[in-house]
C-alpha cells in the first residue's frame, strides 16, 4: 500500500526522462516541474503489483472537486500503463501536487464521470484525442482522492 512517504523510496520510471523529472520534482520541494508549457504535473508512487515495491512517475492531471485527475494513457499503447495497473491491484497512492503531498485512493472513473473528464484532459493535453485514436483500448481515467 502506497502512501505520501513512500515518493521519497519508490523506484523511479525506466524512462530516463520521466525519471529525471521526477527526481527534478521532488528534489525541488514540488517548486519545479509542477507546471510546463501551461500543463500541470503530479508525482505518483504506487505498489508494484508483483515486487511489493514502491514505485513513481509523473503525470499530467487535471481537478475535479477535491479529486486529481489523470490519464493511463501510455501514449496510446493497445497495453495500459505499468502505474495503472499497479493502482489497480492496489489503490492507495502516494501524490504530490507541487508543495503538496498526500496519500489518496485510486479509481477509475465510472462511464458517466468520464463522459465529462474525458473531454476536460483532452483540452488540457490535446494528445490524449491522437493517443485514443492510436488504440482499441478505452483510455482510462482516474481519480485519485485525497485521504489525509
Amino acid at each position: 500500500m502506497a502512501v505520501a512517504d513512500d515518493l521519497d523510496r519508490a523506484t523511479d520510471s525506466r524512462w530516463d526522462w520521466v525519471a529525471e523529472q521526477v527526481r527534478a520534482y521532488l528534489a525541488s520541494g514540488g517548486t519545479e516541474g509542477h507546471e510546463s508549457d501551461g500543463v500541470r504535473m503530479l508525482v505518483l508512487a504506487t505498489t508494484g503489483r508483483r515486487t511489493g515495491t514502491p514505485r513513481r512517475t509523473c503525470l499530467i492531471y487535471g481537478t475535479a472537486g477535491e479529486d486529481f485527475v489523470v490519464v493511463a494513457s501510455k501514449g496510446g499503447s493497445d497495453d495500459d500503463p505499468a502505474w495503472f495497473k499497479n493502482l489497480r491491484a492496489e489503490p492507495s497512492v502516494g501524490v504530490q501536487v507541487g508543495t503538496r503531498r498526500f496519500t489518496a485512493r485510486a479509481r477509475v472513473a465510472s462511464p458517466a464521470e468520464r463522459e465529462s473528464l474525458w473531454p476536460q484532459m483532452v483540452r488540457i493535453f490535446p494528445l490524449y484525442a491522437e493517443y485514443a485514436g492510436k488504440t482499441a483500448r478505452e483510455i482510462p481515467v482516474v481519480l485519485l482522492t485525497p485521504q489525509d
